[in-house]
């Protein structure tokens, strides 16, 4: 698992409870993943097809510096799927994992295209 970014968790962040709202670290990790998948294809047009269960294993607050993790578990013919880890920066306390993330390579209408490529890149 490879860290490639890190937030800060704001007031803006927080749900009722005062804690990172689960909502928000998704759009995070939804945006982390995309960028790490662009980087392996080299090209756009991806759009982001199933998120495996997402286990929530602790939380973060207020302050506290995250970091977003990703790693590559396979490619398909025109998909990608990845993993992710988010968790405190400092601690290295996990706050969430999901097992696998599936990205599709479509063309200008929307269709599933072959990306062509077979081999991750060193990003």
């Amino acid at each position: 698992m490879r860290f490639f970014s890190r937030k800060i968790v704001k007031p803006q962040d927080l749900n009722a409870h005062g804690t990172l709202f689960g909502g928000t670290v998704l759009s995070w990790i939804d945006e982390e993943a995309a960028i790490f998948v662009l980087c392996q294809l080299g090209k756009g047009n991806i759009v982001t097809k199933y998120m495996s269960e997402i286990n929530f294993v602790s939380s973060a607050k207020l302050g506290d510096v995250i970091e977003i993790g990703m790693e590559l578990i396979k490619f398909g013919r025109t998909s990608i799927t990845v993993k992710s880890e988010v968790r405190t920066k400092f601690q290295k306390q996990t706050i969430i994992t999901i097992d696998e993330i599936v990205f599709v390579h479509v063309d200008e209408l929307g269709r599933p295209k072959p990306h062509l490529i077979t081999e991750p890149a060193n990003e």
